[in-house]
């Protein structure tokens, strides 16, 4: 074996055998699963308050269902979110889709109009 070979297993090894290593990786490994958790938090709550929102209303512009499917749902769907998200979404699915712009949507908003 060449000696740079044996260095380099060397050092391998002796990072390895360290505990300050497998607590890095650790604390690591629960700094990740926390902002994970609170990702999928913040995009349940999101999901749920605009579902029920547009299920009140009755009906979902384009636009929305659009953002709310492309933005919100099928990432939190990726990252492993749960069934009642799931529930919600074929709930809003089911709505009729109004062909209205942003634009329309701020103007009716400001006139009263939901």
């Amino acid at each position: 074996m060449a000696p740079w070979v044996e260095r380099i297993l060397t050092i391998l090894v002796a990072v390895l055998a360290t505990s300050g290593f497998w607590e890095y990786l650790r604390t690591r490994r629960e700094k990740k699963d926390a902002k994970t958790r609170m990702i999928l938090g913040l995009g349940h709550d999101k999901i749920v308050y605009l579902c029920m929102k547009y299920i009140e209303r009755g009906w979902i512009s384009q636009d929305e269902h659009e953002d709310l499917n492309k933005y919100i749902y099928e990432p939190y769907k990726a990252m492993g979110g749960n069934g009642t998200a799931k529930r919600l979404m074929e709930e809003v699915n089911k709505l009729p889709i109004h062909k209205i712009t942003y634009m329309q949507q701020a103007k009716n908003s400001k006139n009263g109009v939901v």
